[in-house]
């Protein structure tokens, strides 16, 4: 998770204000750019869904979530307390879904840029209908090399003018998709890779 020589990634959430409101758009920022030729490790969740019944995130999951840099969550955690359970395992960044709790609503942006080392990366929950998604998410987070969004479930590792779009699927409920899963994401310099990891 943290880079031989020890070095730490200082990251800060800068949130426009605007009449004493909490902004639906939010940006977070490296303080310290790692060093050219240390590659980050970014885990990409969404739609994790818990707490339901006896369900939990996989041991492999948790694994790959605890070797992570950095952990991105496309929203719909669903409670507060798996909000809480995540942030514990490893730095979090995220925005609020459709499903998730009011409070979680209230303190997470509805958007978010995310810059890792020299990657801007754009996250949403719901990217709208299918018909022309990768165009409006382009358009929607200018200046971007990745944008990651959930809702449907459905894994997606795509390009689009340049772009990639990003869907990690689910770690918990797969509904139409082929498996449970999530996102693994490699940047080194400007460099970014993108990983589908099935989970049982």
């Amino acid at each position: 998770m943290v880079p031989a020589q020890g070095q730490l990634f200082a990251l800060r959430l800068a949130v426009r204000v605007d009449d004493g409101r909490r902004a639906q758009e939010a940006v977070v920022r490296d303080l310290c750019r790692p060093p050219r030729g240390i590659a980050l490790t970014l885990a990409v969740l969404a739609d994790t869904h818990l707490p339901r019944g006896g369900r939990r995130l996989s041991p492999e999951c948790l694994e790959l979530i605890g070797r992570a840099d950095l952990v991105l969550h496309a929203g719909d955690f669903t409670s507060v307390r798996t909000f809480d359970e995540l942030s514990s395992v490893a730095p979090l960044r995220a925005v609020h879904g459709n499903m998730d709790e009011p409070e979680l609503q209230a303190s997470l942006p509805e958007r978010l840029v995310v810059e890792a080392g020299t990657v801007r990366i754009g996250m949403l929950h719901d990217p709208g209908r299918r018909e022309g998604r990768g165009a409006r998410l382009v358009t929607a987070f200018p200046g971007c090399a990745a944008v990651v969004y959930g809702h449907t479930h459905l894994p997606e590792i795509s390009r689009h003018a340049d772009v990639w779009i990003l869907n990690p699927g689910s770690p918990t409920e797969r509904r139409r998709a082929p498996h449970r899963s999530l996102i693994t994401l490699e940047i080194d310099d400007e460099e970014l890779r993108a990983q589908l990891v099935a989970l049982p």
